[in-house]
């Protein structure tokens, strides 16, 4: 059991015999009274967000959980299907864990899976990715002085807003954590 004062961005615990990994974190001390500890936590085998407030004296369970370096190889309807780097097994992870994640995954990309016992719970992506632009509207002759954007679509269906000089062909660069263009390739 760990005290919900200890909880913070990234950390993992069981409540009620759900899983949940803690996206924000505030304490909050007013004037009078105990201080109250409110969190953002993703549950992590549903993938809904919910907002939970604690009174600082509570407690959660505390969980192991276990990471391996995989490979995304392909998906069908249900599933999403990895190869681990180093037993060569094929975990699969339901399509309801990582269909945030789809527009990013690439086959043979290298991620990291997270497991509670043999139970697959999220995947983890670099920090960026390199994508392809397979549709890109041509740039209007004289928008391109200005900071100018305009949507694309990348090779594995992910819409990004780039610069309007990015073209179709281009390989570009964009961040996985908020999904933002970074540069071309």
């Amino acid at each position: 059991m760990i005290d919900v004062n200890e909880l913070r961005k990234g950390v993992t615990f069981q409540l009620d015999s759900n899983l949940y990994k803690v996206l924000e974190y505030s304490h909050n001390k007013p004037g009078r009274g105990s201080a109250t500890i409110r969190i953002k936590a993703r549950d992590l085998r549903k993938g809904t967000t919910l907002d939970m407030t604690f009174i600082s004296s509570d407690r959660v369970q505390d969980i192991r959980l276990d990471y391996h370096n995989v490979q995304y190889l392909y998906r069908d309807e249900n599933f999403f299907y990895f190869m681990d780097t180093d037993t060569f097994e094929q975990p699969t992870v339901p399509a309801s864990l990582v269909t945030e994640y789809e527009g990013f995954l690439k086959e043979n990309m290298d991620v990291k899976l997270t497991f509670f016992g043999n139970e697959p719970l999220d995947v983890e992506l670099p920090t960026s990715v390199d994508l392809e632009v397979v549709t890109a509207d041509p740039a209007a002759r004289g928008n391109t002085a200005t900071g100018l954007t305009k949507p694309v679509i990348t090779d594995t269906g992910l819409k990004v807003q780039v610069p309007a000089f990015v073209n179709t062909g281009d390989i570009i660069r964009v961040d996985t954590r908020t999904g933002e263009y970074l540069t071309r390739v």
